[in-house]
């Protein structure tokens, strides 16, 4: 069955993500898109709807993005927002200046218009999310203003004779109040959708194509043991059976007692087919002197694949390799038209020859919390569905500089004290990830009556809904503090614990 679709066109902007995570959560499923697309094969899609996205661009620049003026005349609902609303204005007639007064954070919006469709059953006044330099200064002809703001005379338009709704606000981020039913209004009362976006069909509809796919095939899954990796390989055994072996890298870049713990996962409560594969001093050789955190992903790519390859030929000839990728792992590496943030393992990472058919990618068009509810669709107990994330690089992108056996045993120690004093103090499951880093600064401390110069240890916490967009924890003081005092006492060479407070962005969740 062919789900509802919509898609959401990249305008260079980093929340398109987001926009299309929200759209999911009301049901429907969603696409990024980039901006580069062609009319004719974005409509070749058959959308129901199309949301263009925010960009950092001034419509009127000399390289803005731009995109066929021909789709405002094709009857599909189209949905600006930000740069979104200012390219829909400037496209179809209106003018877009600077404005006189940027607005950056949070403004009180007023609605002007209580019968639009888009604010059906929400407030007349509200908070919204506002981050923009331009305005929309005279709205398209048969456009009418909805929504204004103290410094925004068009916060939102329509033209609801050809379904063209647009708003300056970003009605996809936390801080907009009734974001959420903002877009579900235009998702169910303009574009029509039903919501028939759900994870248990998902999962049945996915395994049915796996097992036509995959046939009598022999297939090898590439299992790290985390979330994703273990519910692909669920996914895939549901399919095939005893078609799938599944192959445990140990790479030595694991948390403390996570390879023995995989293992008895695996084999005791699946009864997969599993082999495990110890190629630590294969992996930090490879790694040796490296620093860059691009080439460190890199080269854990290629080294995951190259022992598939050679370990996967002892056991005989495999036709697929199925591996965990998820949505935000190709959004992030570029592979939507976005910008690149950073190579994954297992997407931009990858060489360009391996020895295999083909790459299954089952998880790779859902995002990190569709994961677990496909997860728990599929009956894998809950303990792992919850199981905090883990990178497929491991620990090398959490040892700042160069890593070696000594900075890796340093930090297993630190972050099992810190995962163990998060749990107790019962806060695992309010925390969406929550990890130690090792950086590669050493400072000045004093222990006894002695000078140290030793390194120090950084503690990162956040939460967030979809893992594109993040907040830090506010973990209390003395959890933290319990969590230092450990640390400096009970691992050697670590003077100084600091707690990371930035969100994402501008940070990424991972330090590397």
């Amino acid at each position: 069955m062919k789900n509802e679709l919509v898609v959401v066109l990249d305008f260079g902007g980093q929340y398109s993500n987001v926009i299309a995570r929200r759209v999911r959560e009301c049901g429907v499923y969603c696409e990024v898109k980039p901006y580069t697309i062609s009319l004719e094969a974005l409509l070749t899609m058959e959308p129901k709807g199309i949301i263009l996205s925010g960009g950092a661009n001034s419509v009127y620049g000399e390289s803005a993005p731009s995109f066929s003026p021909a789709l405002f005349e094709k009857g599909i609902p189209v949905l600006g927002i930000c740069y979104g609303a200012q390219l829909m204005a400037y496209l179809t007639g209106g003018r877009v200046n600077g404005a006189p007064k940027s607005e950056f954070g949070r403004a009180e919006l007023r609605i002007t218009a209580p019968d639009s469709p888009l604010f059906s059953g929400i407030p007349e006044l509200f908070t919204c999310w506002m981050s923009h330099n331009d305005y929309i200064s005279s709205p398209p002809p048969g456009f009418a203003v909805t929504a204004v703001t103290s410094t925004c005379p068009s916060a939102a338009m329509e033209d609801a004779s050809r379904k063209l709704y647009a708003v300056q606000f970003h009605p996809e981020v936390d801080h907009t109040e009734h974001g959420s039913q903002i877009l579900d209004n235009f998702l169910k009362r303009v574009c029509l959708c039903s919501g028939d976006w759900k994870m248990a069909d998902y999962v049945d509809q996915t395994v049915a194509s796996l097992r036509e796919k995959i046939g009598s095939k022999r297939v090898l899954c590439a299992l790290s043991g985390g979330v994703d990796s273990t519910v692909a390989a669920v996914m895939v055994h549901r399919a095939v059976g005893s078609q799938l072996t599944c192959m445990f890298i140990d790479h030595g870049l694991l948390r403390k007692g996570e390879g023995d713990a995989v293992e008895e996962v695996c084999k005791t409560q699946f009864h997969m087919n599993f082999v495990r594969i110890n190629a630590q001093e294969y992996f930090l050789d490879r790694l040796r002197g490296v620093t860059d955190p691009e080439k460190k992903r890199k080269i854990i790519g290629d080294c995951f694949i190259r022992v598939f390859e050679s370990e996967g030929k002892k056991l005989g000839r495999f036709d697929y390799l199925v591996q965990g990728t998820i949505y935000p792992d190709i959004i992030e590496s570029g592979g939507t038209g976005a910008a690149v943030i950073k190579s994954h393992h297992n997407v931009g990472g990858l060489p360009d020859v391996i020895d295999f058919e083909e790459i299954i990618e089952p998880l790779r068009r859902l995002f990190k919390d569709e994961v677990r509810r496909a997860g728990l669709e599929l009956g894998i107990p809950s303990d792992l569905v919850w199981r905090q994330p883990f990178p497929g690089p491991g620990l090398a992108v959490r040892v700042i500089g160069e890593i070696t056996e000594e900075k890796l045993s340093l930090l297993r120690e630190a972050d099992a004290i810190f995962r163990e004093e998060v749990k107790a103090a019962g806060l695992e499951r309010s925390l969406s990830q929550y990890f130690a880093v090792l950086t590669n600064m050493k400072s000045v401390g004093v222990m006894g009556d002695g000078r140290t110069y030793d390194y120090t240890i950084a503690l990162r916490a956040v939460t967030t809904s979809d893992f594109m967009t993040a907040d830090f924890a506010r973990i209390p003081y003395e959890v933290l503090a319990k969590a230092s005092s450990r640390i400096a006492n009970e691992v050697g060479n670590i003077n100084r614990v600091v707690y990371d407070i930035t969100p994402k962005p501008p940070a990424t969740i991972e330090w590397e």
